[in-house]
């Protein structure tokens, strides 16, 4: 048994893998920026309080990822899994206008520090569970440019930056990074997408049994990048 921190698990990627990894039997810690919300729900924590803890997080606050991890560790003890999933997505350009002067700022808060600063906070735990695992969803925009999406995809480049730099420092500790690389997931991120339809798209549960997989590979075994195609890349 596993204990897994996800963020963004409210909706979307992130909950479809906590409901995979709840039926695979891991503890989670499901790190939304409202746990209220998880109330009623088929991810409420009264449903498994011995292995669901939800705890406010917000991806923009550094403050909130050691917040995260104490929470996992009083309840369950040891912490050994992050798994990456909360991110916004700005349609930000290269010459955006006066109203977007946020956006570059917000997308690297959010899609870049916020993993930097829960994976730092949650570090020693890793180290400590002698088998540590980080999953992070950085998509194909963290590996090539299309279209004019320069805030965004400047920020998932450097997540993926980031991610190479994690497996480095993680690598002699046992610790072990996959950066997911999917296109368009059928997510409420991409409702506005005019050039193909929902269903052509990745689905949210493929993602998580993907996930849920690599967390069943040895160490041997566990791959750096995964990209996921939902359309042909060139």
């Amino acid at each position: 048994m596993r204990t897994v921190v996800i963020t963004g698990s409210n909706r979307g990627i992130g909950a479809a893998v906590a409901r995979t990894l709840i039926k695979q039997g891991e503890r989670l810690c499901l790190a939304v920026r409202d746990p209220k919300a998880l109330s009623g729900t088929d991810l409420d924590p009264d449903l498994l309080p011995d292995r669901l803890v939800s705890c406010p997080y917000d991806a923009r606050v550094p403050e909130d990822a050691q917040r995260v991890v104490d929470t996992a560790l009083n309840r369950f003890g040891s912490l050994d899994t992050l798994i990456h999933c909360a991110g916004i997505l700005r349609r930000t350009p290269l010459l955006f206008n006066e109203e977007q002067r946020a956006e570059p700022d917000e997308l690297w808060s959010v899609n870049v520090m916020g993993p930097w600063w829960l994976t730092r906070a949650a570090w020693p735990a890793l180290i400590d569970s002698g088998r540590g695992r980080i999953q992070v969803l950085v998509s194909m925009s963290g590996k090539r440019c299309k279209g004019s999406l320069a805030g965004y995809t400047a920020s998932k480049f450097a997540l993926m930056g980031l991610c190479q730099t994690m497996r480095n420092e993680g690598w002699d500790q046992n610790i072990r990074v996959t950066a997911v690389c999917p296109g368009w997931v059928n997510t409420q991120m991409a409702a506005g997408v005019k050039t193909m339809p929902p269903e052509q798209m990745t689905q949210p549960e493929d993602l998580a049994s993907l996930c849920a997989h690599l967390l069943t590979l040895p160490a041997a075994a566990v791959p750096f990048e995964c990209a996921v195609n939902a359309a042909l890349e060139h």
